[in-house]
């Protein structure tokens, strides 16, 4: 082979290698999307479940952080009653998240669906603990570079 083919060959494989490269990258920040989108659900089951009267008002205030349109527009309205009624009942609702995944995901949108279960018990009574179990589809918007539930409905 001549110099000249030698060097067109390199440049080629130079080229496919940084080509490579790059869809490599753009699928890796697709999955890391896909990831962050799915943890922001989890994370918001997990604080709607989980109240605790000593800490209502930080439990409400990560609720809030993690939602954004509509869902925390309702939030904020239901928040007043929320804290009184967990602080005069002492509720604990201790809550863990059994699965979720997505069922899409598009530019700054996501939807997901999230099983979780409850176990809910009032501090100082001797009424038995309740376990509830929450399935949601929660619509995401990703704001400011994170993703947020925008909404949160229950379904069967």
């Amino acid at each position: 082979m001549t110099v000249p083919v030698l060097a067109v060959l390199a440049a080629l494989l130079a080229g496919a290698a940084v080509w490579l490269g790059a869809q490599g990258r753009e699928a890796q920040a697709r999955a890391d999307d896909r990831q962050d989108a799915l943890r922001a659900a989890s994370t918001h089951a997990m604080n709607l479940l989980s109240l605790h009267y000593e800490t209502v008002d930080a439990d409400v205030h990560r609720i809030l952080t993690s939602s954004t349109g509509a869902a925390r527009t309702a939030y904020e309205a239901a928040a007043g009653e929320l804290v009184r009624t967990t602080r005069k009942n002492k509720v604990i609702q201790e809550g863990v998240v059994r699965a979720a995944g997505l069922e899409s995901i598009s530019g700054n949108t996501a939807r997901a669906l999230v099983v979780a279960d409850v176990v809910i018990r009032w501090d100082g009574s001797d009424d038995a603990p309740q376990e509830r179990f929450y399935r949601w589809r929660m619509d995401l918007a990703k704001t400011g570079g994170v993703w947020l539930v925008a909404k949160a409905e229950q379904v069967t």
